[in-house]
Formats: C-alpha cells, structure tokens, sequence
C-alpha cells in the first residue's frame, strides 16, 4: 500500500515559497500509485531534460522548419521543439512528459497509442508564485501545447486535475486526443501541490487563478493553431477530470464563446449560492453539497465503523446516509488514509483560512473534539465570508455549449449523489437541460489506477471519455452514428451526444 503521505505538514500562515516536498512511492496489488490522489499533492519525480537540449529543437523542412515562429501570446517564456512522437509512448524517452504527473490516474490496460508526430511548446504565463519546478524554471502557470502534424481542424484545451502539474492530463486525455488529430494543451491552472492555498491574497484566489488560466491557455493555444496550420481550430474542446472537470463546467458556463462543447469526467462540485427574488434581493449562504459537507461526517465516523464494536453499524448508516454508496465498503480504507482527510484541510484552508487561526491547514486526522479539528468543521455554521469564498467560484448550471458528464457509481471520494447527481440537476433547473448529457457509470471509482489494485471490482472510466469524446464530434458533426472512433470504448461505455445548443 502507499506510504501514509500527508501525516504530518508544518504549521505556517499563508506565507510565500513552494510546499514542502511530497514524493512518496509505494506498491500495492502490483500497481506503483505515486500520489495518486486526483484532489491531493502531485508526486514529485525526475526533472524532465531543460527544454531545447539535446538539439531537439528546430528542424530542416516540413512543419519543423517553422517550429521558431510560432508565438504563444503573453507567454513569459516558451521553447518549441519538433518531435518523432507527441503521445507518452515517446514524450517520457524524450523528457517531454514527468510520468509522476500522471502517476495512478488510468489503469495499467489504457491504451497507448503512438505514431503522432508533431510539435511540442513548454512554457509559462507571468505568475508570482513558483510551487511547480518542472523545467527547473520553479515557475506555476506553466503549461504545454501539442501539434501534430496531421491535424484534424481541431483544438482541445484541458487543466490539470487534483492540485498536479500540466502533464496530468497526458494519459488520461492527450494520448487519445492527440491520435485523433487533435493539437492538445494543458495547463497547471497557476498554482500546484498540497499548499496551494498559499498562492493569491483572499480566499477563494488560488481556485479562482485556475479558471482564468484555463481562459489564457484557451486564447493563446487557438492563436498558436492558427499560426502552425494557417487557419483558426475548427473546433475547441474543453476536458477534464476531477478539478478539471470542474475547470470544463465553469468555463461553459462563463466562457462559452471560446468552445463548441465540453467533456466533464467527475467534475467536482462546488454550487454558487441561491439568488432568488430578483432586484438584487438577498444573498443566500453558499448551499452544499461540497467537499465541506460530506467530508468531515465521513471523518468522523469511519474510525468507528472501521474499530467494529459498539456504535459500527451507526457509523457505517452515518457514512451511506453521507452520500457513499452501499457496495462502496472495500474503497473506504483506502480513502480515509490517503484522500478524505487532507482533500478536507487543504481545502478548508483555501475558503476559510481562519478555521484553525494561525496553523495552517489543520490538525492531520485529529480526533473529534480537538480544538479546530476539520473533522468537527460544520460548513453551514461557517461565516457569511466563507460562503462568499465558494460562491465567488460556485458553479450555476448555466451552461452555454454542449456538455457531455460522465461519473463512476463507487467514487468515494467525490460521491455521486452529493456530486454529479447534483450538477446534472442544477443543469435541468437552469433551463439547460437540452445541452446536456449524464451519464451514472456502475463500478467506476475516483481513479482508473484502483482499477489494477481490485481487480474485476472496479470499472476504468477512461473508456468513457473516449466513447464521450466520440459522441460530442457526432453532436458536432450533425451525425447520428457512423465510425465513432472511440477504439472499442462505445461498446465498453456507450455514451450519446447533447442535442444542439440553442441561443445563449
């Protein structure tokens, strides 16, 4: 199993410089998971080659001999380079990728495709923080732009899940994407690590820093298509999962002009607060569900139910009444060790940074009753300021572009019914219903990696992107069926496309 990674973090207030360091491997069921916590710190790992050595920049002819003139806008630094292979079955040999980004986050079957040869731009945006190291540059707003040569007109744009970095994505979406023939680009939204919370002045900055940086790279890699295939994408997509589903929602929600349609994997929740009444009456506190209201119920109870004896049976009803589903048991372990309770306290520190006044993001796995213990925190309870954090980032429904959202039955860390469920909920009530596609996938879990360590208990949910990613070019397309080329994924996860999005 891995090692217990977050027990102990240094008590400090929002002060500037990187998190500590957080490389932790360990093996369990055969299956290397390095930090493999979608919400929590990216795993630490070799430093890829400085970009632009080992002369594998430039080219003599075809797409290289113009790989200099490309310009990402208002980037601070980039280095282009013309690679053999764009997907991961080339971009580890050639250090164009950290395999820990993306450490624990598909199953050990995913497929691998190859044969995408393209270029390659690193870089970053002007940021003041520096928790992400890649490139030896100790620079966030990092990011990566991938250009295959044979193009297919379109453009997907995607953030990093969990607090990682912007090669999180590579496996899970880009690989596929990239055979496809789509250019692909992703970013490390502007802060990284399990002291993310560090990086902004006010609550809610850091979260708020990943919207706006997923907005940047969008604008700036459609200019950068634009100027290697002379011609602007005739498609953006926006993916992601987790945070970066998440990412997806908000920006079809506030952004919808920049993208024609959006794949969602188990985005998490956040839910604007209720504005009813209209002229401007009354700001309702921030409403659940959220990390902050099943979270916490779940720390306090599953070391009951996990001691057995008296109290068990009402500690596991307290859990399934929380929102963990009932065949979900075997995972429990699992999450409480690795993910409920440092997902809670880093991100409590984010939105109420004043909960454990000058400690900085709490007490680890602190027993009920210790003075500010995020597993008493009660977020309904919180102040008006709090809630205001949450809304400031919150999600409405309100989205302007096709959606598809997919999410597994048995994920215990964002359980679906205080979730997904909801989303699609807010989707119908905001009259939105028609773009949207929701799909409930049995058996599938927070991460694909659990997959190889409970073999035949669990479902990977990266078959349902591809089958999702199919669908929306259908949608797209104006096709009702034909070759999906979802590589077999439709049968394993048959997903439909959103209907036609109307005026907005």
């Amino acid at each position: 199993m891995l090692a217990r990674l977050f027990r102990h973090r240094p008590a400090a207030r929002r002060r500037p410089g990187p998190p500590p360091a957080a490389a932790r491997s360990a093996a369990g069921s055969g299956l290397v998971l390095l930090a493999a916590g979608l919400l929590l710190v990216p795993a630490a790992a070799a430093q890829p080659p400085p970009a632009g050595g080992d002369g594998r920049g430039g080219g003599t002819g075809g797409p290289c001999a113009r790989v200099d003139r490309l310009t990402v806008p208002g980037a601070a630094h980039q280095q282009a380079d013309c690679l053999p292979e764009l997907t991961t079955a080339g971009t580890v040999a050639s250090g164009h990728t950290v395999p820990a980004d993306w450490a624990g986050l598909t199953a050990a079957d995913a497929p691998a495709p190859s044969g995408v040869p393209g270029i390659q731009i690193d870089g970053y945006f002007p940021d003041t923080s520096r928790t992400n190291g890649h490139h030896g540059w100790d620079h966030d707003a990092q990011f990566v732009i991938r250009l295959p040569d044979r193009w297919n007109g379109g453009l997907v744009v995607s953030g990093a899940p969990g607090v990682r970095a912007q090669y999180a994505n590579d496996r899970a979406l880009g690989d596929h994407v990239l055979s496809r023939g789509y250019a692909f680009a992703s970013t490390d939204k502007g802060n990284t690590g399990a002291a993310f919370f560090r990086d902004g002045r006010r609550p809610g900055d850091a979260v708020a820093e990943w919207n706006r940086r997923v907005t940047q790279l969008t604008r700036a890699a459609r200019a950068v298509v634009t100027q290697r295939y002379l011609r602007p994408p005739e498609r953006t997509l926006a993916a992601g999962l987790s945070n970066g589903g998440y990412l997806v929602r908000w920006q079809l929600e506030n952004r919808p002009w920049l993208y024609d349609g959006g794949i969602d994997w188990e985005g998490t929740l956040w839910r604007s607060a209720a504005r009813r009444g209209g002229h401007g009456g009354g700001h309702a506190t921030g409403p659940g569900p959220n990390l902050f209201t099943f979270l916490p119920p779940a720390l306090r109870a599953y070391p009951v139910y996990a001691a057995g004896g008296a109290g068990a049976d009402e500690a596991h009803a307290a859990l399934r009444e929380t929102g963990f589903p009932a065949g979900s048991e075997f995972l429990w372990p699992f999450h409480y060790d690795h993910y409920w309770d440092v997902t809670q306290r880093i991100y409590r520190e984010e939105f109420d940074p004043g909960f454990d006044g000058e400690r900085e993001a709490g007490t680890p796995f602190c027993a009920p009753g210790t003075p500010a213990c995020d597993t008493d925190y009660a977020y309904a309870e919180r102040p008006r300021e709090v809630h205001r954090a949450v809304d400031r980032i919150g999600l409405t429904g309100r989205i302007g572009r096709p959606l598809i959202s997919f999410h597994g039955t048995l994920d215990v860390l964002l359980p679906i019914s205080e979730s997904s469920d909801v989303y699609a909920e807010m989707v119908r009530e905001a009259g939105r219903g028609d773009l949207h596609r929701y799909h409930r996938v049995e058996g599938g879990t927070h991460v694909d990696g659990l997959v190889d360590v409970f073999p035949g208990r669990l479902r990977p949910l990266e078959p349902c992107f591809r089958s999702a990613l199919a669908a929306l070019e259908q949608r797209l397309s104006g096709q009702a069926g034909g070759r999906d080329g979802a590589g077999g994924a439709a049968a394993r996860c048959p997903i439909g496309a959103p209907r036609a999005a109307g005026p907005h």
